[in-house]
């Protein structure tokens, strides 16, 4: 199995993780955390993240426990949950250079590449460490 100190940690990410995306849709929808300036597509495209991005939450979670319990299937659904990250952080960092939302504020350069950021380093992390581990 997985080195206990880097399961533990691992697995203590994803939760944080699946906090995370919570916490940014709430935000979002309460605070509204869009761009000043934002182009004309960026509410559509927004609002079509809430569904896989709640379920990508789930699976963070219930992976992080299952891998902080040494259950096999905490190593599988890493896994999934690991090319879920990259996918939405390349997605999202695809779309915020093609529309230049790095570019509207300090706020929004700093938040969107530090998600985008986390999601690829993350996600590459995840499938490096885990990735080679036999899973019963």
């Amino acid at each position: 199995m997985l080195k206990q100190f880097n399961s533990r940690l691992i697995s203590a990410l994803e939760i944080v993780t699946a906090g995370g995306l919570s916490l940014f849709w709430l935000a979002f929808f309460t605070v509204g955390l869009a761009p000043e300036n934002a182009p004309p597509c960026y509410f559509a495209y927004e609002h079509s993240f809430p569904l896989p991005d709640g379920l990508l939450a789930i699976l963070l979670l219930v992976a992080g426990i299952l891998l902080m319990l040494n259950k096999p299937w905490g190593i599988k659904l890493s896994l999934v949950a690991a090319g879920s990250l990259v996918f939405l952080g390349l997605v999202d960092f695809s779309f915020n250079i093609q529309n230049g939302i790095y570019m509207t504020s300090t706020v929004d350069l700093v938040l969107n590449a530090f998600i985008n950021v986390w999601c690829v380093g993350f996600g590459i992390a995840i499938a490096v460490l885990i990735g080679g581990q036999p899973v019963a």
